[in-house]
């Protein structure tokens, strides 16, 4: 587990397995976006006691999307800790079944033409990506949407992915639709997800003006270091830069 103490205070960011996850506290308990993988159970728990608080305060889960490195610790945090899993309603196919999501590459054509992607997609396996359960009762997390828990994010659509903004914090957590480092080729930067990752590359390159919209400060990613230089400046690298 790695956990980032630069960041804003209320948010604690932890990874593990080249994923990560976020919590975000304030005085009504703890909202966890994106959960990264089987393997990463200790990682919440831990990163809870870091910052004061318990398991009986932790109110809902945000996965920014469905598949299997963002949604790994989902249904197991719904069932233990009583918590609803927030879901768009055109991720309950993805939600139920998290490994079943379209791609426009083939997962096995990056490790040959990107080696250093290689590390990365053997961490995640070795973390249980091919034993995540689905989740089998999402709330309806609707597109504009300020959810009544705490950091009181406010779902910003971009396709496949309801990125929470967190005005509270300057913030946005991005998910796949931006990372710092792309799990298939390895490479480190803003930029778009790859292909191997997204049915539709040029979308996803479009969904970076939805991000860019919301001016935050600061980009929390699926994948990756923070990015503290504003998301106008992330978006505009990521889309110079095109698929990876």
């Amino acid at each position: 587990m790695t956990a980032d103490g630069n960041t804003p205070p209320g948010i604690h960011r932890s990874g593990h397995a080249h994923t990560t996850m976020y919590l975000v506290a304030d005085g009504d308990g703890v909202t966890v976006v994106d959960t990264g993988l089987p393997a990463a159970w200790p990682v919440p728990l831990r990163a809870l006691r870091a910052i004061g608080t318990e398991p009986e305060q932790v109110r809902a889960v945000v996965p920014t999307h469905a598949h299997f490195d963002h949604l790994g610790l989902a249904e197991r945090l719904r069932g233990q800790w009583r918590v609803p899993v927030w879901a768009h309603p055109e991720e309950n196919f993805v939600a139920a079944h998290p490994s079943q999501y379209q791609h426009e590459n083939s997962r096995l054509w990056y490790p040959l033409r990107h080696p250093g992607g290689v590390p990365v997609l053997a961490g995640m396996v070795a973390a249980g990506a091919p034993t995540v359960n689905g989740v089998t009762e999402p709330s309806e997390l609707v597109p504009g949407q300020e959810l009544g828990i705490p950091g009181h994010p406010r779902a910003v659509f971009t396709p496949g992915h309801c990125a929470p903004r967190l005005p509270g914090h300057d913030a946005v957590t991005t998910g796949d639709a931006l990372v710092a480092l792309a799990p298939y080729p390895g490479g480190a930067g803003p930029q778009s997800v790859s292909g191997a990752a997204t049915a539709d590359s040029a979308r996803a390159l479009d969904s970076l003006q939805a991000l860019a919209a919301t001016r935050a400060a600061v980009v929390f990613p699926g994948h990756g270091r923070p990015w503290r230089e504003g998301v106008l400046s992330a978006a505009e690298r990521a889309a110079a830069a095109g698929p990876p």
